[in-house]
């Protein structure tokens, strides 16, 4: 190690004053940090995860339906099943106050996670 401080000789070579490390706040006084905050997020996020699955499995089921491989008691329970978990998934957005677009995460230019049909 050589001991140099490159930043300190690029502000030096590029006319600055003198260089000081950026101070550094407390995580505390960065966040606002509270029980309701930290329940809604995780939560918001555990219903993104279960809102994914949940849209992959219908389509799955879709696919499995117009190929013709279920029988229609599999159908009949698929069915079922996926409007209980949507009925599900309403109840517990309501409860934490979220709506289906807070469960929708922008990923910049690949799009949102989440299909808005």
């Amino acid at each position: 190690m050589t001991g140099r401080d490159e930043a300190a000789e690029l502000a030096e070579a590029l006319g600055e004053p003198q260089w000081r490390a950026p101070r550094v706040q407390p995580l505390d006084r960065r966040l606002a940090v509270d029980q309701d905050s930290v329940e809604r997020g995780l939560a918001s996020l555990v219903l993104t995860v279960v809102e994914l699955l949940r849209q992959l499995m219908e389509r799955q089921a879709l696919r499995r339906v117009d190929l013709g491989d279920l029988t229609d008691e599999q159908i009949e329970r698929i069915g079922t099943t996926l409007m209980a978990l949507e009925e599900q998934m309403t109840q517990l957005r309501a409860y934490f106050g979220l709506s289906p677009e807070d469960l929708n995460l922008d990923l910049g230019p690949l799009a949102p996670l989440l299909p808005t049909d």
